[in-house]
Order: structure tokens, then sequence, then C-alpha cells
């Protein structure tokens, strides 16, 4: 059996050579058989195999004995917040985000939406899926669960409605699940939304919702332009990962937004510690530092993310890669939420989106995410540390390679999902420098191109 599709902290193939009903079925019966679990939440993405994946789980779940409660379409978060809202013992979302449409996969939570990855159960599951199973004594129940009007107070509750303004919102959820969420807000909120791409549909016509990719972003940027909107909004399939654009139809990276909701949570709780990822760092730790808070660096990834948060019991925790997760949300990461909150930050300091972010772009400029196919990953990354040791005045290995050189530093780090290696750069101050570096850096990761 090809167990290829287990990775670091979540299930992710092709379908249906690396993931199909079967197997599936197999992952539920030994789900319940590793965790216990007796009540689990099971929810599925757009993609075109998500219901069939999704009821071949049910199926393994049911007959290993556990009590299925079916959200249906829904988010990846809203997995977690049934799983944690209504007490239950576990929650599974069918789900490969922003993978290519002929994959799939699986997010898996126990008790208190806390993920289960390859240090807490994932191997065992595996271990597990191409072993025989028994039927239990009494198999389990199947039955809906409504969460949408209990999901849609809880995000309201991170912001003060009365205080919005009726500012005009561009959102492309890029045919993926987002749009049904945003339907469901509207009604609460002052906003007129300018609906790109909003009705799901797992062809994806217009490709793979990843608004990392920057030819994804060009849509939504002319939508704001023309419509004259005060910030955007694109998420990915799944929206667990919201991007924000400004008013002039910029992107944001996600690196200053880390910083901006990390101010935020700050001014709620001083002196609580938040939580961020080793590619880009420099930003968030003096924003953290000045309002009065604890930077902790955190391995990247949402089960790695979601442990330390834990430990720390940070109030808040964000990845430059524009996820964000939050302590009242059971330290788990929403894609909502952050621009529920920046919505609000705008309303109240009555600044745009670029007026917020010009200033810490310009303090710390960075290259953003770039991605190369490495050959030999592991010897690009070596040449590279050998290359810059002597100038470095400090050296971090918590996530792949971190170097800093004083007025500027790197991460490269091996991708945990994909064949790729990815860099990321940053300055002080000094964009010239940075974009120096940059180039510098990729000529020699290019010597080990695939």
């Amino acid at each position: 059996m090809d167990l290829s599709a287990f990775k670091a902290y979540d299930i992710r193939g092709r379908v249906p050579d690396q993931l199909n009903e079967d197997m599936i079925e197999r992952i539920g019966r030994a789900y319940v058989a590793v965790t216990g679990a007796k009540k689990i939440a099971v929810g599925y993405d757009i993609r075109l195999s998500s219901p069939a994946l999704a009821a071949a789980l049910r199926k393994g779940l049911t007959a290993a004995g556990a009590d299925v409660y079916d959200i249906g379409l829904s988010g990846t978060e809203q997995i977690y917040f049934a799983t944690f809202h209504y007490s239950l013992d576990g929650g599974i979302a069918v789900t490969a985000s922003h993978n290519p449409k002929d994959y799939n996969g699986m997010k898996l939570v126990g008790k208190g939406s806390r993920p289960i990855s390859s240090d807490n159960g994932l191997l065992e599951i595996k271990a597990q899926v191409a072993g025989d199973f028994t039927d239990a004594e009494r198999p389990g129940t199947e039955q809906p669960l409504a969460i949408m009007d209990d999901y849609i107070q809880h995000l309201l509750g991170y912001i003060n409605v009365a205080e919005l303004k009726p500012y005009t919102v561009a959102i492309n959820a890029g045919n993926g699940g987002a749009g049904i969420v945003i339907d469901a807000l509207q009604p609460h909120l002052p906003f007129q939304f300018i609906k790109l791409l909003h009705e799901p549909d797992g062809h994806f016509p217009h490709g793979v919702p990843n608004p990392l990719l920057p030819e994804n972003r060009e849509l939504t940027a002319k939508a704001l332009l023309d419509n004259k909107a005060d910030f955007g909004i694109a998420w990915d399939g799944d929206f667990d990962r919201c991007f924000l654009f400004d008013e002039k139809g910029r992107f944001i990276e996600g690196y200053y937004i880390v910083g901006m909701l990390a101010e935020l949570f700050l001014q709620k709780e001083p002196g609580a510690s938040i939580i961020h990822d080793p590619r880009l760092t420099w930003n968030t730790m003096e924003l953290v530092q000045q309002a009065g808070g604890v930077a902790i660096e955190s391995k990247t990834g949402h089960a790695f993310i979601k442990a330390r948060m834990r430990e720390e019991d940070a109030i808040y925790g964000g990845e430059m890669s524009a996820h964000h997760y939050f302590r009242d949300f059971a330290y788990c990461d929403s894609g909502m939420i952050p621009w529920l909150m920046v919505a609000a930050l705008l309303s109240q300091t009555g600044k745009t989106l670029s007026q917020l972010v010009d200033e810490r772009i310009a303090a710390f400029p960075a290259s953003g995410e770039i991605n190369r196919t490495i050959a030999d990953a592991p010897a690009a990354i070596a040449a590279v540390e050998n290359a810059y040791q002597s100038q470095a005045k400090a050296v971090s290995k918590v996530d792949g390679l971190s170097m800093d050189m004083g007025n500027w530093r790197f991460n490269l780090r091996c991708s945990n999902t994909e064949p790729l290696v990815r860099l990321n750069v940053e300055s002080r101050g000094d964009i010239p420098l940075m974009e120096a570096k940059t180039r510098e850096l990729l000529t020699q990761l290019d010597q080990f191109s695939a």
C-alpha cells in the first residue's frame, strides 16, 4: 500500500493512486483505534473528490464504533471550531488546501482541536492503515451538525461590529469555500463586498486558489482599483489562510500582518506571549518588544505552532505564509478572524491599510518567499551555510537554516509538503541590500537546481 500521502503534519496525495476511498476508510478505522475517539466531526472542502472520500471516511469511523457529526461542505477551521465548541473527541477535514486539483488529503485533530501530527499519533495511524480491522460490536451513528450560526457568532466576538466603518471590500474566494462564510457574515457587517470567483467550484476553472502565486493576485488588485475599494482579501481553497491587499491594490506580505495582529492582541493583554515562525522575524520581534510582549520563535507548520502556543499559553501566533492562530480559537488557525480584526483596526485608527504597513515595510523590507526545486537540497543548504559562515553573527537551525549578518538575514528551508527549497531574505531598512543578497543567494541555489 502506498503510504506516501502521510506527511509531517497532515495527509495529502494524488487521487486515486496515493489516496482513495479504500485507504481513507482504513484511515478512519485507524484514527479511532489510535485515538479512542467516540464523537468525531467530519467535513470536506469543495474538491470534486471530497464528498466521496468523506463518505468513505465516515464509513470507516462508524464501522470502528465512533459517532460521526457531519458538518458537510466546510473550511478546515470549521472542523476545528466544531471539535472544540461542541466538546467532541476529534475532527477530520477532508481537504488538500492549495495543492493541485487532482490531490486531496486530511487534517486530523483530537480533543480540544489539538493537531494530530507525526509526533503525536499520525505515525501510529499510518502504521495501522495496512493492517486488518474488526468491526466494532456497536457501529457508530451519523448525524448532521449545523454549525454556521454558532461559528459566525464566534467570529464576530473578536471585533466590535458597531465601530466598523462602511468599507468597500474586494474579495476573491478563488472558487473555494470562503464565499459561503462571507455570505453568512454579510448581514452582520456594514461592508459592501465586490465578490470575485465567489461560487465554490471544484473544477477550479481559474486555477487552484493559492494567492501566494503572483499571477493569482492580479484579478483581486484590478477589481479593488476599478471599484475604489478600501482593501481586498483573497483566500486559499479551504480558507485557513487569508491574504490582504491595500487600497492601492498592493499585495501585503503576511509577515507584516503578523506584527499588526500581535500589536492588537498585546493591547488587550500586555505581557502576553506571541509565537512566530523563523522565516522572517525582525519586524515581529521589534513590534512585540515595543508592545511589552514576549516573542517566541517556533518551527514552521501548523502542528508545531499550535503545540508551542499551548506550551506558552500564547494569545496569538502568526506565520508569514498567512496562517494566523488564536488562543480563543483553541490555538488554531483561521482565515476569517484576521481580516475582521484588520477591518476593525482600520475603523479604529481611520488610517488606510497602506498607512499602517508602509512604515514597517520600509523598516524591514523582505523578499517574500521564493521557491526553488533543488536536486540535492541538503547539499545546497550546506553550501550556502559554508559560504556565509564567516560573516554570520548568529546561526539558528530551529527550522532549516537561519543566518543573521547584522544588517540582513535569511532563512532557507525545505518544504514539509512539496519538493522545494524556500528562501526568505530581509534587511534593516535597506531595500537595495535585501534585493542584492536575494539575487546572490538565488545564484548559489540555482547551481543545485533540479
